[in-house]
């Protein structure tokens, strides 16, 4: 079988949660299944590292799409003729698009639909393009793969997609989110917090992620815990103008720590030396981050809506995230209760064995095979 993927999200040192999707399941689909032929198509050149056996055959399809104009030129004009040009037999596409004039199976990885819940936090172009085109590419694909039930609950509700046609997939944590021993992280925050204890957020510093009633909360919670305890921030700043203001205008803005750029195992080392992982997003179709603490027992405080109660089981301590001093309650009692911490600490040791990335590319090989087969 020749099996056509779209790997527009490989790009190095660039990897974020569809990209590492991408990559942690193909690279063990390739590997486990030398009996087929994969192409991936990329918009751009590639680096050797994204071929991940022999079996596996890159191409560029130009031109790169990183704008709604050009995603449609990629996907309707110039995608399928690389299709018909390779002889493909089915297409996954693991960034929940596809081609609606390509006439081969089809599977399409939709990982969340923020965009209809908060379309205001993509350009309204964008969320033009997604509204429209989401639901027809939900029609056309042979079978849907999602990274959670609630997200294959949303598809179904808000498309009409029988749920028969979607398997859920769940996300993996990378193999560096280990725990550290006393002296590592005891090094770690000596080299981000001078020594001091730690709340982390991970993630992309962006509105659906709820930066600004975090950064809200804490300055709540140091008000009435005085100490030396700091918020990191470790992810990828979006430039995003209204959380730069509200943190500039914060009591405790000194005790906010930006450590810049982190490789997987600088986070996964930042994540293992925090008290707790504060991850309280607006929406999502998984959480990642939710994941990574649990295999770095750290404990988590989370949202109590979307994925993530699904996600932390009750392995999280869960809070509104409409409500400011709700956040600051639940990092009060993870601060001040370590039998606490310790309890959510074992009971994510037995939640985390539902994440990884091998039942990820199992799960996925068996959404394409029931495609193929349908």
């Amino acid at each position: 079988m020749r099996i056509a993927v779209n790997t527009r999200f490989l790009l190095k040192n660039k990897l974020e949660g569809i990209g590492w999707f991408t990559y942690e399941s193909l690279k063990r689909i390739t590997v486990q299944h030398p009996e087929h032929e994969f192409i991936f198509f990329f918009d751009r050149s590639f680096p050797k590292e994204f071929i991940f056996s022999d079996n596996v055959t890159g191409k560029v399809i130009f031109p790169p799409a990183r704008h709604p104009f050009l995603w449609y030129w990629w996907f309707e004009h110039a995608l399928p003729a690389a299709l018909k040009k390779h002889k493909s037999d089915i297409f996954l596409s693991t960034d929940g698009y596809l081609s609606l004039k390509a006439v081969l199976p089809q599977v399409t990885v939709m990982h969340d639909l923020a965009f209809e819940h908060f379309p205001e936090h993509v350009s309204p172009l964008t969320a033009h393009y997604y509204k429209y085109f989401t639901p027809k590419y939900a029609k056309k694909a042979r079978r849907i793969a999602t990274v959670s039930s609630f997200s294959k609950q949303d598809i179904v509700s808000l498309y009409d997609v029988a749920p028969e046609k979607i398997d859920v997939v769940y996300n993996g944590a990378n193999e560096f989110f280990v725990p550290l021993s006393r002296p590592e992280q005891d090094k770690v925050r000596g080299e981000f917090t001078g020594g001091n204890p730690y709340f982390i957020y991970a993630g992309a510093l962006q509105p659906r992620k709820n930066i600004i009633r975090l950064y809200q909360a804490f300055d709540l919670f140091k008000k009435k815990n005085p100490g030396n305890i700091k918020l990191v921030m470790a992810g990828r700043n979006w430039s995003y103008d209204e959380a730069m203001k509200v943190h500039a205008a914060m009591e405790f803005k000194d005790e906010v720590v930006f450590p810049g750029h982190l490789t997987r195992l600088g986070l996964s080392r930042l994540m293992a030396a925090s008290e707790g992982l504060v991850y309280v997003s607006l929406f999502e179709g998984f959480g990642i981050p939710i994941v990574e603490a649990m295999y770095c027992d750290v404990p988590v405080i989370t949202s109590n809506i979307s994925s993530m109660p699904e996600v932390a089981g009750d392995a999280g301590l869960l809070t509104d995230p409409y409500s400011i001093e709700d956040i600051a309650d639940k990092m009060e009692m993870l601060y001040r209760s370590k039998a606490l911490a310790l309890q959510l600490v074992e009971r994510g040791r037995l939640q985390r064995i539902k994440f990884n990335w091998q039942f990820t590319a199992d799960n996925l090989w068996n959404c394409l095979i029931k495609a193929m087969e349908e």
